[in-house]
């Protein structure tokens, strides 16, 4: 059994630990939450508010990283019980989109935080489809508590 294999949230259940909310929800399934790594997957449909011409674009790619470390913090805060605090992209920084995803597949997203201090978190993320790597970046997310 893989990763993927193993759905601790899904689209029922999602909104539990994200503070977005439907047409703004780019995250499907988690799959793993713990130690400081986050991974989420999203299979893209033409309802989604940010496909056009057949593919998802380069606004719902960022969003979909932003919110896989939204629902690992979520998550984390759920289990704690505390209440899931929202969050807010400060900066994006070495973006590299190296293909769009085409409506149909899925996309399994990856993120990995770097260095928290107070209510700021440095993560890289990175976006794969069919086992190629799409997207990467580095993106500075403020909490607000």
């Amino acid at each position: 059994m893989g990763i993927y294999d193993n759905v601790i949230a899904d689209s029922k259940t999602i909104q539990l630990f994200i503070p977005q909310r439907a047409p703004m929800v780019m995250v499907e399934k988690l799959h793993k939450a713990e130690g400081g790594q986050t991974i989420s997957s999203l299979d893209i449909s033409e309802s989604n508010i940010f496909c056009k011409d057949g593919y998802l674009q380069e606004p719902g790619l960022i969003e979909n990283i932003a919110q896989t470390a939204a629902v690992g913090v979520g998550f984390e805060y759920r289990n704690e019980d505390k209440k899931v605090p929202t969050g807010y992209i400060g900066a994006v920084q070495k973006l590299t989109i190296h293909n769009l995803p085409k409506i149909g597949k899925t996309i399994i997203t990856e993120v990995n935080v770097e260095h928290k201090v107070f209510n700021t978190t440095l993560i890289n993320g990175k976006i794969t489809c069919e086992n190629q790597l799409i997207a990467d970046c580095s993106m500075k997310i403020f909490l607000n508590e």
